[in-house]
């Protein structure tokens, strides 16, 4: 096994916090080390596997990308206001598909480098803010979408590290 990208050291949101936008940031924060860690270790041909059947599209890799495309477009674009071109236009949603230059260290590192524009894109900004593209959502509810959808992406990710090489667990 080609270890293509290393194990990122979680933690867990404070349990007596008390400001609420950065409670929302560090839980996705340990959801995004989590799905780097999923990662971590693989192939580059188990990481870009579509082991289900149902789901051609799905592998480690996909899940990855489009996670960024989330961050991008919910995030830095839709919150922050960003102007930064959508990682996902089209449909099919093109964010799951892989190409030849993405390999496990090249779909972490854009994934980590889209989570610098995240936080510049937030800088200032409050949980009762309405978002600066639209205004058609709070701060806050675009943070818990973005959590949950991590939060349920991670869960995919579970499924295929387990179908790659039997790895299970945090």
């Amino acid at each position: 096994m080609s270890n293509t990208s290393s194990k990122m050291r979680r933690s867990w949101p404070a349990r007596l916090a008390w400001d609420e936008l950065r409670v929302q940031l560090d839980f996705l924060q340990f959801l995004r080390a989590t799905a780097v860690n999923k990662v971590a270790g693989l192939t580059p041909e188990a990481a870009a596997a579509t082991p289900l059947p149902t789901s051609p599209r799905m592998s480690a890799l996909g899940v990855l990308k489009h996670l960024t495309a989330v961050e991008r477009w919910w995030l830095a674009i839709e919150a922050g206001g960003a102007d930064l071109p959508s990682l996902w236009p089209g449909k099919p949603d093109p964010s799951w598909d892989l190409t030849e230059d993405d390999t496990p260290a090249s779909v972490v590192a854009a994934y980590k480098a889209e989570w610098a524009r995240v936080e510049k894109a937030l800088h200032g900004l409050t949980p009762d803010d309405r978002t600066r593209r639209r205004s058609e959502f709070t701060v806050r509810w675009v943070l818990a979408h973005v959590v949950q959808e991590t939060a349920r992406h991670v869960g995919h990710l579970d499924v295929l590290r387990e179908l790659a090489d039997g790895e299970v667990g945090e």
